[in-house]
């Protein structure tokens, strides 16, 4: 069965989101002006102009660069409020998102600023937007593992609300094995563990995040084709995947959307879930992401359902929670039977 021309919002939960990745370029603009500060763009058409990208770095120069307009807790909320705003209005119900705490304690901006306004914000996500949320620090591998030692430490300390911790950034050339005091001291703190692996890193960057660092989930993991063996594994232990097709597609992990593994990873019986990774960068939130991909693949509803449910399935929400998900996803596909 295929989904209906003009179909309710799916409902989903997004796992791979990095909260500075929906910086879009209004709100840079409008965060510079507030606090006084000069952009190397002239206007909003030159900033967007510099949205093509070759490779993850070329993406990350740019990244870093606008996240200069972070200073004060009130851009940080503003920011999170207008991302869980336009998620509301893609059919994300739960949200775990990325909070890159060392990119703005290096530029000078206390932990706390960020922590206090992205949480902030996040404590009543549900009531406001109606998403349920949980926030992740993610840690960047291209800086040394002691930082970010330290700055689980300083987390622990301030006891900030956060279910687990992530990795990220440049991916090549920063394996896994490189972070295991870190995961551990997580691990004994009782949080979560996710990491980049199989990005643009090889597959067996995703083997290490799996026996090193004992992750929860993969972010990313694209590159396990590459290792029948571990396809295998992945399917027989569920390891969730946290897929970005849009972010895959601009960041030239793959040529063309028409080219993603995404199918083929559904059909081999991979857990992979959809997500939007930095969707300000990346050309677009869930829905787009859901959009375009039954555009290019004529994903059917048992296909798009199982989609949602994987994102659910591999939360870190309450069991509560995950059960009132279950149940608009059930809403959802009815809702489509009865239109087809």
């Amino acid at each position: 069965m295929s989904i209906s021309p003009a179909p309710a919002l799916l409902p989903c939960a997004e796992l791979h989101l990095h909260i500075e990745g929906t910086l879009e370029p209004e709100l840079i603009f409008e965060l510079a002006a507030r606090n006084g500060i000069t952009l190397p763009y002239a206007d909003l058409a030159e900033l967007r102009a510099r949205y093509e990208f070759t490779d993850l770095q070329s993406f990350l120069d740019l990244y870093y660069a606008n996240m200069e307009v972070l200073r004060t807790e009130a851009d940080f909320a503003d920011m999170t409020r207008s991302y869980l705003r336009r998620a509301a209005a893609a059919g994300v119900r739960h949200v775990e998102m990325m909070v890159d705490p060392q990119a703005h304690m290096l530029r000078g901006i206390p932990l706390q600023t960020c922590i206090n306004g992205v949480a902030g914000v996040l404590a009543d996500s549900l009531e406001e937007f109606g998403v349920s949320s949980e926030l992740i620090a993610a840690f960047l591998r291209d800086r040394p593992v002691e930082e970010a030692e330290d700055v689980l430490r300083q987390l622990l300390a301030l006891n900030a609300p956060i279910v687990g911790i992530g990795l990220d950034s440049a991916e090549l050339g920063n394996p896994p094995e490189g972070f295991i005091e870190l995961y551990r001291m997580a691990r004994e703190a009782g949080l979560k563990c996710v990491a980049h692996a199989g990005e643009e890193g090889p597959s067996h960057y995703i083997e290490q995040a799996l026996d090193l660092l004992l992750v929860d989930r993969i972010d990313h993991g694209v590159r396990c084709l590459d290792d029948s063996g571990l396809v295998d594994r992945l399917v027989r232990d569920r390891i969730p995947l946290t897929i970005c097709p849009l972010s895959n597609v601009r960041l030239r992990s793959v040529d063309t959307l028409a080219d993603h593994p995404l199918p083929q990873m559904l059909a081999r019986g991979l857990n992979v879930s959809v997500n939007s990774d930095d969707p300000a960068y990346f050309g677009g939130y869930v829905d787009d992401n859901f959009r375009l991909l039954q555009a290019t693949f004529d994903l059917s509803v048992d296909q798009l359902q199982e989609l949602a449910v994987n994102s659910v399935e591999a939360s870190f929400a309450t069991p509560a929670r995950r059960a009132e998900l279950l149940e608009m996803i059930s809403t959802w596909r009815t809702a489509q039977q009865a239109g087809s």
